[in-house]
């Protein structure tokens, strides 16, 4: 009697993902086909030349944009026939963004905006206040739970987003050029606490990066070129 062993399915995968620009003959392909996987607690880059569509190309992972054609999927479920609303409550609950800016809220504080992604989802202030501040420790901000935005560093107000993207405990992370405008020292304290974290929470990342040094660091180095991924 025969048995069979059942492959693992991706906890995330994308199919043939292709984004024109325009219509007919006016048309500009950007993304030509675009496959990709990923598995728990696995860190992926992306890297490639200015203008090759990675930013773009997240943006379509992360269901923030709509590809022209190509299917995502999600612990197999297929995300590109899901609604507006439904897409929302998949990435509020499922997928944490951290960008090259940290998009924080300005007239509130770290533990407030680290905080949010609970409060929008309808949890209770009460609820959010002691993952909100773990997560912060975790970030070494504990001195920092109650300043406002401008009055913490560059490396702070992207570890303060990286807490946020984590709040919800989400099973993925989508990072854009995280430490890009950051000096070596503080991009360095955030990859190693990202990586950390990763490791811990068994996240799946997929990064875009310039930084090779970061890149070589991750699990796998993808290169985007004329539209399609290579791997390296």
């Amino acid at each position: 009697m025969s048995t069979t062993t059942a492959i693992p399915q991706p906890l995330f995968a994308a199919r043939d993902l292709r984004k024109d620009y325009g219509t007919g003959a006016a048309a500009i392909e950007i993304l030509k086909g675009v496959n990709i996987e990923t598995k728990s607690g696995e860190m992926t880059a992306i890297v490639g030349a200015s203008g090759s569509g990675k930013t773009t190309l997240l943006r379509l992972l992360g269901t923030l944009d709509t590809p022209t054609s190509g299917e995502l999927f999600f612990h197999g479920e297929l995300l590109t026939r899901k609604n507006d609303k439904e897409l929302a409550q998949y990435r509020n609950r499922s997928v944490g963004f951290i960008f090259q800016f940290h998009h924080l809220l300005p007239e509130f504080t770290a533990l407030e905006n680290v905080m949010m992604p609970g409060l929008i989802a309808g949890k209770k202030r009460s609820e959010m206040i002691a993952p909100a501040t773990n997560l912060l420790a975790q970030v070494e901000l504990s001195h920092r739970l109650s300043h406002k935005v401008g009055e913490l560093s560059g490396g702070e107000q992207q570890r303060t987003a990286l807490a946020r993207a984590l709040i919800m405990k989400p099973a993925l992370l989508f990072a854009d050029e995280p430490t890009g405008n950051l000096d070596t020292r503080s991009g360095d304290i955030v990859f190693e606490l990202l990586h950390n974290l990763c490791d811990e929470l068994a996240l799946a990342t997929i990064m875009v990066t310039h930084n090779e040094t970061l890149a070589a660091r991750m699990d796998r180095r993808l290169t985007l070129k004329d539209g399609v991924l290579l791997p390296e």
